[in-house]
């Protein structure tokens, strides 16, 4: 029997989440929850998803002539988890909503760690959401962070970790951030949230980070300093980095600017030019020692969509091992197959 899901809310996230949940062959894509009839209702509509609201929402959809199969609760009546995909800082404000009804559910990075019973990585702590109730998936830079580190710490054990991050200053739709001039210190003093919520996940790490916003739309990227504890070569971590799920390598000479990257993503015809993966520059890794520096982009809207399919398969122990999991999820999403 398949696991059925809801999507609570219909934007940058939770448009990829609930396309990937039909992609899966393990898992039924119930229904979306939109509180407003704009053109993401129009997209989901389009799209042939059922679409719910809020009880007090539902005459605005009707005036509009949009068919709503029912409220919220109504659609969490008929699933067995809810992917909340809200705003920053309101998934927390439904919780209690989803422990009325005894729903699974997953929270985004957004949230704060407190709103759920473990913070998530696939690759890093699989294990730790089996069978959980309430799993939060970290942040797009966070995600990016995680798979990075868990490729190096195969070559050994990790004494530091320092990182630069050059964030983007908002998503293509959000006009209403825009546009933005100058480079913002985010924050002045460090460490930037990044490192914190790393740590909601390797509780131990020594990570410090640093930030800047700067005036884009398409990616962020991120410089990356390890300290190991061994020397090792360039051609051990070109090889970590290749062997793990989610990372993909590329030639500087070929591809240098996220701009490129995007568009390519758009040529290959990846759905709406979205990259899930990592990208790591290959020419910019450099080892001295046990000293390991490398530079890698983050698709900001996208790389965490194929976490929240696995939160669910741990959820609901579709799957016990990360690898299965992983497995399944990339093959549906065409994951490290485009380039």
């Amino acid at each position: 029997m398949k696991v059925r899901v809801g999507v609570n809310g219909y934007g940058t996230i939770g448009k990829r989440v609930a396309w990937a949940v039909s992609q899966q062959p393990d898992m039924e894509l119930v229904g979306v929850v939109k509180t407003k009839p704009n053109w993401e209702t129009l997209s989901a509509v389009k799209r042939g998803l059922r679409i719910y609201t809020l009880r007090e929402n539902m005459r605005e959809f009707h005036a509009r002539g949009i068919e709503v199969h029912g409220t919220l609760e109504d659609l969490l009546n008929s699933v067995d988890v809810v992917v909340d995909a809200t705003p920053g800082d309101v998934g927390a404000t439904y919780r209690k909503v989803y422990e009325n009804f005894a729903r699974k559910a997953i929270f985004q990075g957004g949230e704060e760690p407190n709103v759920a019973e473990v913070s998530f990585n696939a690759l890093v702590n699989y294990d730790e959401a089996l069978g959980k109730n309430y799993v939060r998936v970290v942040s797009c830079n966070t995600t990016g962070l995680l798979r990075v580190i868990y490729a190096i710490s195969k070559l050994g054990k990790i004494k530091s970790v320092r990182g630069f991050i050059v964030r983007r200053a908002a998503d293509l739709k959000e006009v209403k951030k825009g546009p933005v001039e100058g480079i913002v210190l985010d924050p002045p003093k460090p460490p930037s949230h990044h490192a914190l919520d790393v740590n909601t996940v390797i509780k131990d790490l020594n990570i410090v980070t640093y930030a800047v916003v700067v005036p884009t739309t398409l990616a962020h990227i991120h410089t990356l300093q390890f300290m190991l504890e061994r020397p090792v070569t360039s051609d051990e971590v070109l090889d970590a980095l290749s062997n793990t799920p989610r990372i993909l390598l590329v030639n500087g000479s070929l591809l240098k600017s996220t701009a490129e990257l995007r568009e390519l993503a758009r040529d290959l015809g990846r759905p709406q030019g979205d990259i899930f993966e990592n990208i790591v520059w290959s020419d910019s890794v450099l080892v001295r020692g046990s000293e390991v520096m490398l530079t890698y982009a983050v698709h900001q809207e996208a790389i965490v969509v194929p976490e929240n399919i696995d939160a669910i398969r741990a959820m609901t122990r579709l799957k016990e091992k990360a690898e299965e999991s992983i497995k399944i999820t990339d093959e549906s999403l065409g994951i490290k197959r485009w380039l």
